[in-house]
């Protein structure tokens, strides 16, 4: 095979991961010298950076004045955790999944809380199931965007304006990136560690008025904990929507998600945010369209996601091998291009098809992505020639 070239330049910033994720551009540590630091998050001055944190994130996201908007433990999965014991049970349920997050839910919802009357809708990595088979009747419970599949579902038309049920959206890899319809969202889910470039092990829960009516009209049969606790004496937790965390934050992951927020308000909100994604998923589409040995996970463009890009080997070398070597020559593709520093975490999520897993989100610089390409190609180039010598 002809010998590819190493390319020149590299990504000046070659962190690619699907989360957490790079930085906004010009982050330093600077950026938390303002934290509140050494001081109770229930001060005056606690209390404000987290008040600060959700009125930013409501403005930003559009959310409606009349949804609530807490800060909760443990990441985007604390969030749909509290979201599934506290709200889930008095109807029944269906569960979407076509990647491992989804997997996740069906396993809570199933073996977890046991419900008795629930529905899997479950399809492979780079589908998604047919979306009108959702009941409205019934609860959901789905991604926005399977961020370890690169599907993303192609829009709220699918959820009915008069549901009786609740729809409980893990948003992580879609907040920030995509303009969710707020009027078909109960509860929407995501941590600061995606399309915001944050720390991690914080969780943002947002609830719809309908989602505050389940909670303080319906209590589930098993016991709560409390990290889960919503409601007190059949009424919902003001506090909690206002800044009044139920554990103790990290104000440092605070002033770091205030930080990018505040950049995202500099450069133009939410539209621009969605913009530079868009800039960054096209400059690797149009790579995709005229590179013979790759393709999207997700073979439908209208699922495809604009932010976790999936990609797989479509190389007819490649597909011969066994299910083993093709995970192992993925995999070398990846410690190829880290050896480089021309690319760090861009390895397939283990439970998916042998491939590459590239974060397009906002704080992705264009240019780099442009400059990833070549990278790749040689990496692939690499990988294979060093496979065939030694076959």
């Amino acid at each position: 095979m002809t010998e590819t070239p190493r390319p020149r330049v590299r990504p000046a910033n070659p962190c690619f991961s699907s989360g957490p994720c790079a930085k906004r551009p010009g982050w330093s540590l600077e950026a938390l010298e303002t934290a509140c630091l050494g001081r109770s998050h229930r001060s005056k001055l606690g209390k404000s950076r987290l008040a600060e944190l959700i009125e930013r994130s409501r403005s930003l996201l559009g959310v409606p004045e009349t949804h609530r908007i807490g800060i909760v433990p443990a990441s985007d999965t604390g969030a749909v955790e509290m979201a599934l014991w506290s709200l889930l049970g008095s109807r029944g349920v269906d569960v979407l999944a076509w990647e491992s997050f989804g997997q996740g839910w069906v396993t809570d919802v199933t073996k977890q809380l046991q419900l008795p009357d629930v529905r899997v809708l479950r399809t492979e990595y780079g589908a998604i199931p047919n979306l009108a088979d959702v009941d409205p009747a019934r609860d959901v419970v789905f991604t926005w965007n399977g961020t370890t599949s690169g599907v993303v579902v192609p829009n709220g038309d699918w959820i009915a304006s008069d549901r009786e049920g609740l729809t409980i959206c893990d948003a992580t890899s879609a907040a920030f990136a995509y303009d969710l319809p707020w009027d078909k969202l109960d509860v929407t889910t995501y941590s600061w560690q995606k399309v915001l470039g944050g720390e991690a092990q914080h969780g943002m829960l947002i609830l719809s008025p309908r989602a505050v009516e389940r909670l303080e009209n319906f209590t589930p049969s098993w016991p709560m904990p409390k990290i889960f606790r919503l409601t007190k004496g059949g009424k919902l937790t003001e506090g909690v929507f206002k800044g009044e965390t139920i554990n103790t934050p990290s104000m440092l992951a605070v002033e770091d998600a205030l930080d990018t927020l505040i950049w995202a308000e500099m450069i133009g909100g939410l539209d621009a945010l969605i913009a530079r994604t868009k800039a960054n998923f096209d400059v690797i589409a149009s790579w995709v369209e005229t590179t013979p040995w790759v393709n999207f996970l997700a073979v439908d463009p209208a699922i495809r996601s604009r932010t976790s890009v999936c990609l797989i080997i479509i190389d007819p070398w490649f597909m011969s091998l066994d299910d083993g070597r093709q995970a192992a020559a993925a995999k070398r593709i990846s410690a190829l291009l880290e050896s480089e520093g021309a690319a760090y975490d861009v390895g397939a999520y283990r439970d998916a098809p042998p491939g590459l897993r590239i974060w397009a989100g906002a704080t992705v610089e264009t240019s780099d992505l442009g400059n990833l390409l070549p990278w790749l190609d040689w990496a692939y180039a690499t990988m294979k020639s060093e496979s065939t010598a030694t076959a």
